[in-house]
């Protein structure tokens, strides 16, 4: 890990046209710690703000730029199987997008990177898509940030744009079964967006140095300290 300083007044972040990157920018840029914040998008988002700075990027080709030194950098890109059409499509989104804003970011020299990745992520899974999220996060684990925070939330609640009638339903029936995740099952239950996105704002200030991985009950912990 890089010994660099951590920067208080610089935020980048890539995934902001999301559900939990666009709760997480809405934070950003309520937050006095930041004077700028610098949003990767592939379209242009239908708000100004007079600390954000949106630059429409190929994430196959993307600009170096001198604030990434020493800024907090947040990474909420990723898609589903159903919106990618095909493994290689979800894949080029949320492993090779993914990992080339990353390593710029580490190369440029960003102190802190947060990702949201998913529970039970691991490059072992029989599941192609948590196989994706563990593979990313084994590759993360190598760049030179001075801290990695990684976010595995379960089911997210929140007001997602486009969102399916089926997939409401698998939030609405996740929370209303959160009584049934006890012992090594709490870390499946839902979380709200708005608390996974407070929790990815708090970590940094703590700035530990290291790799460190959260799941529900951390995530709730981090939402409110």
């Amino acid at each position: 890990m890089s010994s660099g300083a951590v920067s208080s007044h610089v935020a980048v972040i890539a995934g902001a046209s999301g559900l939990v990157g666009g709760e997480c920018l809405h934070l950003l840029l309520d937050s006095e710690r930041y004077d700028k914040v610098i949003a990767f998008l592939r379209r242009p988002l239908e708000f100004a703000h007079p600390k954000l700075r949106q630059i429409t990027v190929d994430f196959a080709h993307l600009p170096r730029l001198p604030e990434f030194a020493g800024a907090n950098v947040f990474s909420a890109l990723g898609t589903t199987m159903k919106q990618a059409g095909s493994r290689e499509a979800f894949r080029k989104v949320d492993f090779d997008a993914s990992l080339a804003f990353a390593t710029l970011a580490a190369e440029c020299g960003a102190s802190q990177f947060v990702l949201v990745s998913s529970i039970s992520a691991g490059a072992a899974s029989s599941t192609f898509y948590l196989r994706v999220k563990g593979e990313l996060e084994d590759a993360l684990r190598s760049l030179p940030f001075r801290s990695l925070h990684i976010f595995r939330p379960s089911f997210l609640a929140g007001d997602r744009l486009g969102s399916r009638p089926g997939e409401r339903v698998g939030v609405a029936v996740a929370k209303a079964l959160d009584f049934a995740f006890v012992g090594s099952l709490r870390k499946f239950s839902a979380v709200d967006v708005d608390v996974l996105a407070a929790a990815m704002l708090n970590v940094t200030l703590r700035a530990e140095p290291g790799v460190h991985i959260y799941e529900y009950e951390q995530i709730l912990q981090l939402a409110k300290s």
